[in-house]
């Protein structure tokens, strides 16, 4: 779209005030949105590029705000232009959490993470502010597993019995989801998203879809993150240790201590997202062109078959991801390299 980076360079350089405007390629996510480092005088900055007919950037805009105002590190906003889709962002840097974790920095890395999330669910707004995490989106996500990942990907239709089970199965998640305290949650708060800074670590990224849902919700994402793996018992000290600083933080309310409810929580939460993320990497294949996301699938499966192991209500998802959808994706991925 060379007409609209002519329009965005033009309007960059209008507000900054330098005629010289070069620009690199800082990330494209999962949606139409587009982010370039802007450099001129010496000096960098972030524009999103969002185009109006395809991304709306008013909830980016709110949700930035918020959460800027609770002293989290996010993306300033410097300068708008909604009608073209424009924003001037202040520049987190280049270190991905996930280009960086490692032995050595996880605990350091996913402790900050972890203080940054308990200010975000204390103080973030649940008062009609953001939307909500309801049923009925619960239902809608999950159904991409079956719509697009099974259907479109796999080639898999349900027979009754099957897609009972899954009906099921997705109204158990929703209750697990539901049942939970609300606060605001990121809904994106993983290693891609995080930013390793030198002050106010970490930087905090792709927040606009944010919802007021789960206490869970987000925790899953950080520690069963679709794009690194660490072992179940290291998971489940962190989730403890999250538990209790919950409690501390007033997120929790004291009846609400029982660490094997909250470990629930946190189990059958993950089992709802990353039924959700195995759709969206099989639609951003599909649907989008955007092939490099099918080599998260595995491992976001792994998750699924790993917690479903340990729950009987979960046997039979269990047998339908292992004996159907893996030697699915084992066989697409042989013959693809042939």
């Amino acid at each position: 779209m060379p007409q609209r980076i002519d329009a965005l360079e033009s309007w960059l350089a209008e507000v900054l005030g330098h005629p010289d405007i070069r620009l690199t390629t800082a990330s494209a996510d999962a949606s139409f949105r587009r982010y370039f480092r802007v450099h001129a005088g010496g000096q960098t900055w972030i524009a999103m590029d969002a185009p109006p007919d395809r991304e709306d950037c008013g909830p980016f805009i709110k949700v930035a705000r918020l959460l800027f105002s609770m002293g989290l590190n996010v993306p300033e906003i410097l300068q708008e232009e909604r009608q073209a889709g424009f924003l001037l962002l202040s520049d987190l840097g280049e270190r991905l959490y996930l280009d960086v974790l490692e032995e050595g920095t996880v605990e350091r890395l996913y402790g900050d993470a972890m203080a940054a999330l308990a200010v975000i669910q204390a103080c973030g707004p649940c008062n009609g502010q953001i939307p909500e995490y309801d049923r009925r989106l619960l239902m809608d996500e999950m159904g991409l597993f079956r719509d697009w990942l099974l259907g479109r990907h796999l080639g898999i239709k349900p027979d009754r019995q099957t897609a009972a089970m899954l009906e099921g199965t997705f109204e158990r998640l929703a209750d697990n989801a539901l049942e939970q305290p609300r606060v605001f949650v990121h809904r994106d708060y993983h290693s891609r998203n995080l930013m390793v800074t030198g002050a106010n670590n970490p930087g905090i990224l792709d927040f606009q879809d944010a919802v007021t849902g789960p206490v869970t919700y987000d925790l899953v994402s950080l520690l069963r993150d679709c794009y690194i793996e660490w072992p179940r018992a290291r998971i489940e000290d962190w989730v403890l240790g999250y538990h209790e600083l919950a409690l501390e933080s007033g997120i929790l309310r004291s009846e609400q201590e029982d660490e094997s409810r909250f470990l629930r929580w946190f189990d059958l939460m993950g089992v709802q997202r990353h039924l959700k993320a195995s759709g969206i990497f099989a639609r951003l294949n599909h649907r989008d062109g955007k092939p490099g996301y099918l080599k998260d699938i595995p491992r976001t499966l792994g998750y699924i078959l790993d917690v479903a192991e340990r729950y009987p209500e979960l046997a039979e998802l269990r047998e339908l991801v292992s004996s159907r959808v893996v030697p699915g994706l084992d066989a697409g991925s042989r013959q693809g390299g042939a």
